[in-house]
Protein backbone atom coordinates (compact mmCIF):
# COMPACT_ATOMS: atom_id res chain seq x y z
CA UNK A 1 0.00 0.00 0.00
CA UNK A 2 2.94 2.23 0.57
CA UNK A 3 3.51 1.83 -2.88
CA UNK A 4 0.26 3.11 -4.16
CA UNK A 5 0.25 5.99 -6.73
CA UNK A 6 -2.38 8.39 -5.16
CA UNK A 7 -0.33 7.80 -1.22
CA UNK A 8 2.94 8.14 -3.00
CA UNK A 9 1.86 11.90 -4.79
CA UNK A 10 0.62 12.71 -1.75
CA UNK A 11 3.52 12.14 0.62
CA UNK A 12 5.61 13.59 -1.97
CA UNK A 13 4.23 16.38 -1.97
CA UNK A 14 4.03 17.21 1.47
CA UNK A 15 7.95 16.31 1.23
CA UNK A 16 8.58 19.17 -1.19
CA UNK A 17 7.05 21.32 1.32
CA UNK A 18 8.62 20.31 4.05
CA UNK A 19 5.68 18.71 6.24
CA UNK A 20 5.60 15.48 7.70
CA UNK A 21 5.13 13.16 4.98
CA UNK A 22 1.72 11.56 6.22
CA UNK A 23 0.28 15.07 7.12
CA UNK A 24 -3.49 15.44 5.93
CA UNK A 25 -3.19 11.86 4.40
CA UNK A 26 -6.46 10.17 5.43
CA UNK A 27 -6.87 6.76 6.53
CA UNK A 28 -9.31 6.36 3.73
CA UNK A 29 -6.53 7.57 0.90
CA UNK A 30 -3.94 5.06 2.11
CA UNK A 31 -6.34 2.11 2.23
CA UNK A 32 -8.52 2.95 -0.97
CA UNK A 33 -6.33 0.28 -3.10
CA UNK A 34 -7.75 -2.72 -0.60
CA UNK A 35 -11.28 -1.23 -0.49
CA UNK A 36 -11.39 -1.29 -4.05
CA UNK A 37 -9.95 -5.03 -4.00
CA UNK A 38 -12.75 -5.65 -1.96
CA UNK A 39 -15.41 -4.49 -4.09
CA UNK A 40 -14.00 -6.15 -6.87
CA UNK A 41 -13.25 -9.75 -5.08
CA UNK A 42 -16.68 -10.06 -3.30
CA UNK A 43 -17.90 -10.04 -6.39
CA UNK A 44 -15.66 -12.24 -8.73
CA UNK A 45 -15.45 -9.77 -11.65
CA UNK A 46 -13.62 -11.41 -13.90
CA UNK A 47 -12.75 -7.72 -15.77
CA UNK A 48 -12.77 -4.16 -14.48
CA UNK A 49 -12.89 -0.90 -16.77
CA UNK A 50 -10.70 1.49 -15.25
CA UNK A 51 -8.79 4.41 -16.53
CA UNK A 52 -4.73 3.71 -17.18
CA UNK A 53 -4.08 5.59 -13.25
CA UNK A 54 -6.01 2.70 -11.58
CA UNK A 55 -4.29 -0.44 -12.94
CA UNK A 56 -2.01 -0.75 -10.67
CA UNK A 57 -5.11 -1.45 -7.87
CA UNK A 58 -6.09 -4.04 -10.30
CA UNK A 59 -2.89 -5.32 -10.23
CA UNK A 60 -2.83 -4.97 -5.87
CA UNK A 61 -6.21 -6.68 -6.16
CA UNK A 62 -4.89 -9.71 -7.85
CA UNK A 63 -2.06 -9.96 -5.50
CA UNK A 64 -5.06 -10.16 -3.08
CA UNK A 65 -6.52 -12.78 -4.43
CA UNK A 66 -3.65 -15.14 -5.30
CA UNK A 67 -2.43 -15.07 -1.81
CA UNK A 68 -5.41 -15.77 -0.75
CA UNK A 69 -6.44 -18.89 -2.67
CA UNK A 70 -2.65 -19.94 -2.14
CA UNK A 71 -3.45 -19.88 1.98
CA UNK A 72 -7.42 -21.09 2.26
CA UNK A 73 -8.02 -22.13 -1.20
CA UNK A 74 -6.74 -26.03 -0.63
CA UNK A 75 -6.49 -26.22 -4.10
CA UNK A 76 -9.99 -24.43 -4.88
CA UNK A 77 -9.51 -20.96 -7.22
CA UNK A 78 -12.13 -18.94 -4.41
CA UNK A 79 -11.41 -15.67 -5.96
CA UNK A 80 -11.27 -14.92 -9.85
CA UNK A 81 -8.05 -13.00 -10.83
CA UNK A 82 -9.87 -9.73 -12.05
CA UNK A 83 -8.20 -8.23 -15.38
CA UNK A 84 -7.75 -4.04 -15.95
CA UNK A 85 -9.67 -3.11 -18.83
CA UNK A 86 -8.59 0.30 -20.36
CA UNK A 87 -10.27 2.05 -22.98
CA UNK A 88 -7.06 3.34 -24.40
CA UNK A 89 -8.70 6.55 -26.74
CA UNK A 90 -9.91 7.94 -23.26
CA UNK A 91 -7.75 5.92 -20.52
CA UNK A 92 -7.18 8.78 -18.40
CA UNK A 93 -9.46 12.02 -18.51
CA UNK A 94 -7.83 15.28 -18.10
CA UNK A 95 -9.23 18.14 -16.31
CA UNK A 96 -9.32 22.07 -17.10
CA UNK A 97 -5.58 22.44 -16.15
CA UNK A 98 -4.25 19.08 -18.16
CA UNK A 99 -3.72 17.26 -14.75
CA UNK A 100 -5.67 14.05 -14.61
CA UNK A 101 -9.42 15.51 -13.69
CA UNK A 102 -10.11 15.34 -10.14
CA UNK A 103 -11.96 17.00 -7.86
CA UNK A 104 -8.83 17.63 -5.51
CA UNK A 105 -7.48 19.48 -8.17
CA UNK A 106 -10.83 21.95 -8.43
CA UNK A 107 -10.31 21.12 -12.09
CA UNK A 108 -13.65 19.21 -13.13
CA UNK A 109 -16.30 19.75 -15.45
CA UNK A 110 -19.31 20.48 -14.05
CA UNK A 111 -22.10 18.37 -16.51
CA UNK A 112 -25.51 18.71 -14.01
CA UNK A 113 -24.91 21.53 -11.83
CA UNK A 114 -25.07 25.57 -13.16
CA UNK A 115 -26.86 23.91 -16.21
CA UNK A 116 -25.65 24.72 -19.60
CA UNK A 117 -23.89 27.79 -18.49
CA UNK A 118 -21.81 26.54 -16.20
CA UNK A 119 -20.78 23.99 -18.74
CA UNK A 120 -19.54 26.45 -21.56
CA UNK A 121 -17.76 28.49 -18.87
CA UNK A 122 -15.85 25.79 -17.49
CA UNK A 123 -15.03 24.39 -21.15
CA UNK A 124 -13.57 27.41 -22.04
CA UNK A 125 -10.98 27.26 -19.35
CA UNK A 126 -9.66 24.19 -20.73
CA UNK A 127 -5.68 24.67 -21.47
CA UNK A 128 -4.65 24.57 -24.88
CA UNK A 129 -1.74 26.20 -26.81
CA UNK A 130 -0.88 29.59 -28.59
CA UNK A 131 -1.82 28.87 -32.17
CA UNK A 132 -3.91 31.21 -33.71
CA UNK A 133 -7.01 30.60 -35.87
CA UNK A 134 -5.99 29.82 -39.26
CA UNK A 135 -2.33 27.49 -37.60
CA UNK A 136 -2.32 24.37 -37.72
CA UNK A 137 -2.94 22.20 -34.11
CA UNK A 138 -1.71 18.92 -33.12
CA UNK A 139 -4.86 17.40 -31.92
CA UNK A 140 -2.95 14.49 -30.07
CA UNK A 141 -1.04 16.72 -27.59
CA UNK A 142 -4.50 18.25 -26.26
CA UNK A 143 -6.86 17.97 -23.42
CA UNK A 144 -9.83 19.73 -25.02
CA UNK A 145 -9.78 16.77 -27.15
CA UNK A 146 -9.41 14.04 -25.14
CA UNK A 147 -12.51 15.14 -23.36
CA UNK A 148 -14.15 15.88 -26.56
CA UNK A 149 -13.67 11.69 -27.28
CA UNK A 150 -15.10 10.50 -24.09
CA UNK A 151 -18.44 11.85 -25.58
CA UNK A 152 -17.36 11.40 -29.69
CA UNK A 153 -18.37 9.08 -32.04
CA UNK A 154 -15.60 7.71 -34.02
CA UNK A 155 -16.62 9.97 -37.19
CA UNK A 156 -16.74 13.07 -34.56
CA UNK A 157 -13.65 12.56 -33.31
CA UNK A 158 -11.96 12.54 -37.09
CA UNK A 159 -13.75 14.96 -37.89
CA UNK A 160 -12.29 17.53 -35.31
CA UNK A 161 -8.67 16.05 -35.61
CA UNK A 162 -9.00 17.29 -39.43
CA UNK A 163 -10.11 20.16 -38.62
CA UNK A 164 -7.79 21.16 -36.06
CA UNK A 165 -5.16 20.26 -38.56
CA UNK A 166 -6.48 22.59 -40.91
CA UNK A 167 -6.53 25.28 -39.00
CA UNK A 168 -9.97 25.23 -37.02
CA UNK A 169 -9.62 28.33 -34.11
CA UNK A 170 -9.55 26.46 -30.42
CA UNK A 171 -12.58 28.90 -29.34
CA UNK A 172 -14.89 26.37 -32.34
CA UNK A 173 -13.73 23.58 -31.38
CA UNK A 174 -14.43 24.32 -27.47
CA UNK A 175 -17.88 25.23 -28.88
CA UNK A 176 -18.44 21.85 -30.63
CA UNK A 177 -17.18 20.22 -27.39
CA UNK A 178 -19.60 22.14 -24.96
CA UNK A 179 -22.12 21.12 -27.66
CA UNK A 180 -21.53 17.70 -27.84
CA UNK A 181 -21.53 17.09 -24.08
CA UNK A 182 -24.65 19.00 -23.92
CA UNK A 183 -26.17 16.66 -26.54
CA UNK A 184 -25.75 13.76 -23.67
CA UNK A 185 -26.39 15.55 -20.93
CA UNK A 186 -28.97 18.12 -21.28
CA UNK A 187 -31.77 15.52 -21.78
CA UNK A 188 -30.46 14.16 -18.57
CA UNK A 189 -30.61 17.50 -15.91
CA UNK A 190 -34.22 17.47 -15.66
CA UNK A 191 -34.13 13.80 -13.94
CA UNK A 192 -31.12 14.65 -12.08
CA UNK A 193 -32.73 17.87 -10.68
CA UNK A 194 -36.05 16.01 -9.67
CA UNK A 195 -33.84 13.31 -7.40
CA UNK A 196 -32.01 16.16 -6.14
CA UNK A 197 -35.53 17.57 -4.80
CA UNK A 198 -36.39 13.93 -3.56
CA UNK A 199 -33.62 12.38 -1.86
CA UNK A 200 -35.53 10.23 -0.78
CA UNK A 201 -35.79 8.25 -4.48
CA UNK A 202 -32.33 8.13 -4.26
CA UNK A 203 -32.18 6.75 -0.88
CA UNK A 204 -34.74 3.87 -2.08
CA UNK A 205 -32.57 2.88 -4.87
CA UNK A 206 -29.42 2.60 -2.92
CA UNK A 207 -31.00 0.48 -0.31
CA UNK A 208 -32.46 -1.51 -3.27
CA UNK A 209 -28.73 -1.61 -4.78
CA UNK A 210 -27.99 -2.75 -1.61
CA UNK A 211 -30.42 -5.55 -1.06
CA UNK A 212 -29.02 -7.17 -4.90
CA UNK A 213 -25.56 -6.89 -4.11
CA UNK A 214 -26.23 -8.67 -0.76
CA UNK A 215 -27.99 -11.34 -2.31
CA UNK A 216 -25.15 -12.51 -4.89
CA UNK A 217 -21.98 -11.50 -2.20
CA UNK A 218 -23.43 -13.21 0.39
CA UNK A 219 -23.18 -17.39 -0.76
CA UNK A 220 -19.29 -16.36 -1.11
CA UNK A 221 -18.99 -14.44 1.53
CA UNK A 222 -19.87 -17.55 3.64
CA UNK A 223 -17.50 -19.66 1.41
CA UNK A 224 -14.89 -17.59 2.36
CA UNK A 225 -15.77 -17.51 6.00
CA UNK A 226 -16.03 -21.19 6.07
CA UNK A 227 -12.35 -21.69 4.32
CA UNK A 228 -10.70 -19.14 7.27
CA UNK A 229 -12.47 -21.07 10.19
CA UNK A 230 -14.94 -17.97 10.98
CA UNK A 231 -18.65 -19.52 11.00
CA UNK A 232 -21.44 -18.09 12.10
CA UNK A 233 -21.76 -16.88 15.88
CA UNK A 234 -25.63 -15.85 16.26
CA UNK A 235 -27.82 -17.86 18.28
CA UNK A 236 -30.07 -20.12 16.67
CA UNK A 237 -34.25 -19.07 16.98
CA UNK A 238 -36.31 -21.71 16.68
CA UNK A 239 -40.16 -20.49 16.60
CA UNK A 240 -42.17 -23.32 18.49
CA UNK A 241 -43.52 -25.90 17.19
CA UNK A 242 -46.09 -28.48 18.21
CA UNK A 243 -44.21 -31.91 17.67
CA UNK A 244 -45.81 -33.80 20.69
CA UNK A 245 -47.60 -36.76 18.34
CA UNK A 246 -44.23 -36.82 16.57
CA UNK A 247 -42.51 -37.46 20.10
CA UNK A 248 -45.00 -39.54 21.13
CA UNK A 249 -44.63 -41.92 18.78
CA UNK A 250 -40.79 -41.94 19.15
CA UNK A 251 -39.83 -40.50 15.47
CA UNK A 252 -37.74 -37.49 14.93
CA UNK A 253 -38.72 -34.79 12.41
CA UNK A 254 -37.08 -32.49 9.87
CA UNK A 255 -36.60 -28.29 11.39
CA UNK A 256 -36.63 -25.21 10.18
CA UNK A 257 -33.57 -23.07 11.58
CA UNK A 258 -33.70 -19.09 11.39
CA UNK A 259 -30.72 -17.31 11.55
CA UNK A 260 -29.47 -13.80 11.16
CA UNK A 261 -25.85 -12.94 8.80
CA UNK A 262 -24.44 -9.81 8.10
CA UNK A 263 -27.30 -8.16 8.51
CA UNK A 264 -29.69 -10.41 6.37
CA UNK A 265 -32.02 -13.00 7.68
CA UNK A 266 -32.04 -16.50 6.76
CA UNK A 267 -33.53 -19.67 7.05
CA UNK A 268 -33.11 -23.27 6.32
CA UNK A 269 -34.64 -26.93 7.27
CA UNK A 270 -32.27 -29.57 8.38
CA UNK A 271 -32.76 -33.19 8.01
CA UNK A 272 -33.15 -35.41 11.07
CA UNK A 273 -29.45 -36.28 10.49
CA UNK A 274 -28.57 -32.34 10.01
CA UNK A 275 -28.23 -32.59 6.26
CA UNK A 276 -29.04 -29.15 4.80
CA UNK A 277 -32.66 -30.13 3.06
CA UNK A 278 -33.45 -26.13 1.92
CA UNK A 279 -31.67 -23.19 2.36
CA UNK A 280 -33.32 -20.11 1.90
CA UNK A 281 -31.86 -16.17 -0.02
CA UNK A 282 -31.31 -13.28 2.43
CA UNK A 283 -34.22 -11.95 3.58
CA UNK A 284 -34.35 -8.05 4.85
CA UNK A 285 -36.66 -8.71 7.52
CA UNK A 286 -37.09 -11.72 10.31
CA UNK A 287 -40.39 -11.61 9.48
CA UNK A 288 -40.24 -12.71 5.99
CA UNK A 289 -38.30 -15.43 6.92
CA UNK A 290 -40.56 -15.94 10.03
CA UNK A 291 -43.96 -15.95 7.43
CA UNK A 292 -41.91 -18.62 5.06
CA UNK A 293 -41.23 -20.58 7.46
CA UNK A 294 -44.67 -20.55 8.49
CA UNK A 295 -45.96 -21.55 5.46
CA UNK A 296 -43.98 -24.41 4.40
CA UNK A 297 -45.03 -25.75 7.69
CA UNK A 298 -48.36 -25.60 7.06
CA UNK A 299 -48.80 -25.93 3.10
CA UNK A 300 -45.91 -27.87 2.40
CA UNK A 301 -44.82 -28.49 -1.04
CA UNK A 302 -47.35 -25.89 -2.48
CA UNK A 303 -45.75 -23.14 -1.27
CA UNK A 304 -42.05 -24.07 -2.90
CA UNK A 305 -42.62 -22.62 -6.23
CA UNK A 306 -42.88 -19.18 -4.66
CA UNK A 307 -40.63 -19.69 -1.98
CA UNK A 308 -37.05 -17.83 -1.38
CA UNK A 309 -34.84 -20.98 -0.89
CA UNK A 310 -33.18 -23.55 -2.69
CA UNK A 311 -32.63 -27.49 -2.20
CA UNK A 312 -28.82 -28.69 -0.50
CA UNK A 313 -26.43 -30.01 -2.29
CA UNK A 314 -27.06 -33.66 -3.48
CA UNK A 315 -31.03 -33.29 -2.08
CA UNK A 316 -33.52 -34.29 -4.31
CA UNK A 317 -37.11 -32.70 -4.22
CA UNK A 318 -38.60 -36.14 -3.12
CA UNK A 319 -36.48 -36.07 0.12
CA UNK A 320 -37.75 -32.50 0.72
CA UNK A 321 -41.15 -32.91 -0.26
CA UNK A 322 -41.05 -35.77 2.57
CA UNK A 323 -39.89 -33.62 4.55
CA UNK A 324 -42.30 -30.41 4.26
CA UNK A 325 -45.48 -33.70 4.52
CA UNK A 326 -43.87 -35.20 7.74
CA UNK A 327 -44.15 -31.52 8.87
CA UNK A 328 -47.78 -30.67 7.71
CA UNK A 329 -48.98 -33.75 9.34
CA UNK A 330 -47.06 -32.91 12.80
CA UNK A 331 -49.32 -29.56 12.45
CA UNK A 332 -52.85 -31.22 12.13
Amino acid sequence: MNRAHAYKAATDANEAAGEDIDANISMGLYSYPILMAADILLFNAHRVPVGRDQVQHIEMARDVAQRFNHLFGRGRELFVLPRAEVEEDVATLPGLDGRKMSKSYDNTIPLFEGGPKALKEAVARIVTDSRLPGEAKDPDGSSLVTIHDAFASTEQRAALRADLRAGLAWGEAKARCVALIESHVGPMRARYEELMAHPERVEEALLEGARKARAVALPLMRELRDAVGLRAMVAVSRPAVKQAPARAAGKALPEFKQYRENGLFFFKLTATDDRVLLQSAGLAEGREAGGWVKRLKTEGAAALAEAPVQRGEGVDAAEVEAALSALVAAQA
